[in-house]
């Protein structure tokens, strides 16, 4: 969960940005109030992230799932999503 935070926060960080001061300036009615901004912080990187390293973002996973104790043991399979989420590109 970490490292996708990593790449949303990379990647998306004024769309970010903006959703948390919607969020913080809505505080009765954000849901509603910042809908439109939530969709934008999956713009076309982070869906083509999650596409392309699916897979080794489900290792990931399943290492965290299965070392929770441990989670150090998974620091590789972190390593591999992040090589495969930074030589992402988006077709313009």
């Amino acid at each position: 969960m970490e490292a996708a935070l990593e790449v949303t926060a990379r990647y998306c960080r004024s769309e970010l940005e903006q959703y948390g001061r919607c969020v913080a300036a809505s505080p009765a009615s954000w849901q509603r109030d910042c809908h439109s901004l939530r969709l934008g912080i999956s713009r076309p990187i982070v869906r083509r992230i999650r596409s392309d390293c699916a897979e080794p973002f489900a290792a990931f996973e399943r290492c965290l799932q299965e070392n929770e104790a441990a989670v150090g043991k998974c620091s590789e399979l972190v390593a591999a999503f992040l090589r495969c989420a930074e030589q992402v590109k988006v077709a313009a």
